[in-house]
């Protein structure tokens, strides 16, 4: 038996893993939430460190998944004593305790530990994060590095996918303001054009990690540090546009040429992949098919609008 355990399994990246993994046939899942527990998932709270120490002592996997993070930048800048407790010291907790059970420790990261100004980079590229967020996540990984005697990073940039509210992916969360902008009297939204990003599949990254996994469960441990992302370079404008066509929708956009955001974020922070392409690694879906996917599988698909929709679902 080949037992996992994954941090964070409620939100939008843990939810597309925790369905792949349950479909590998010898495998024990374990997976734990802090806003969202439930009867398959166990209450964590990843900033308690001896919870997390008899969790891991507990469940005692083979392998350790880390997907709870703050990744809001906008958050992590007005509170950086909670980005630095969920993505820097929730991270060594967990590494200093899967060594005491000798587990392997998969921490994901961001590609904004780079400033977006030379791409692409690689994974042995030099960090140089622009925000609060960006840097704690570069925190984390040494955190990782640092403790973990089995230990990776895993680098994705803009992650989308199956959702439970709209504002869950920084994809889908354009999506009111498309709606909007498509009603009888609805006013043009303008979308950011300058910022380029590679939107990436959650159920796509759910199996590289497998993969990842896998190959531990075979003796052959990816340590280190890998990147994986989408191979479609897009801004926010380009993505609400072939979202606007995949709802079907008369939407009225506009692009902006300069950066607005009040956090300061990179312009282009293009993630190789060649170190995990190299041992056979990845699946890449198309971006229509899959953001066609996601808006088949909504959960209130057919009992409101876009616009309706967002709402206050609980975060992961």
């Amino acid at each position: 038996m080949f037992k996992v355990a994954v941090i964070g399994g409620s939100g939008l990246l843990g939810r597309a893993l925790n369905e792949e993994l349950a479909r590998q046939v010898g495998w024990q899942i374990v997976t734990t939430a802090f806003s969202r527990p439930s009867l398959q998932l166990v209450a964590l709270d990843v900033r308690d460190s001896f919870a997390v120490e008899r969790f891991i002592e507990h469940v005692a996997p083979d392998a350790v998944v880390i997907a709870a993070a703050e990744r809001r930048p906008d958050v992590c800048e007005r509170d950086p004593a909670l980005a630095r407790a969920l993505n820097v010291d929730a991270v060594r907790t967990i590494a200093r305790a899967a060594n005491r059970n000798g587990a392997w420790t998969l921490s994901i990261s961001t590609d904004y530990v780079f400033d977006g100004t030379r791409p692409p980079y690689r994974h042995d590229s030099t960090p140089r994060p622009l925000n609060a967020y960006g840097q704690s996540k570069l925190e984390g990984e040494r955190a990782l590095i640092e403790t973990a005697d089995l230990g990776c990073v895993l680098r994705l940039p803009l992650l989308y996918g199956p959702i439970v509210n709209w504002s869950e992916s920084a994809v889908t969360s354009l999506v009111p303001a498309i709606a909007a902008s498509a009603a009888p009297d609805g006013q043009t939204a303008t979308m950011d054009a300058w910022a380029i990003r590679y939107p990436t599949f959650t159920p796509d990254v759910a199996v590289v990690i497998r993969q990842m996994l896998e190959r531990h469960g075979r003796g052959e441990t990816i340590s280190g540090i890998v990147q994986w992302s989408g191979n479609e370079p897009m801004n926010k404008y380009e993505i609400a546009v072939r979202l606007a066509a995949a709802l079907q929708l008369n939407a009225h956009l506009t692009p902006q040429r300069a950066p607005t955001d009040s956090t300061r974020r990179p312009h282009n922070c293009h993630l190789t992949s060649s170190r995990l392409e190299a041992l056979g690694i990845g699946r890449r879906t198309p971006f229509d098919v899959a953001i066609g996917q996601v808006l088949a599988k909504l959960p209130w698909r057919g009992s409101a609008s876009p616009v309706g929709s967002d709402s206050s679902r609980p975060r992961g």
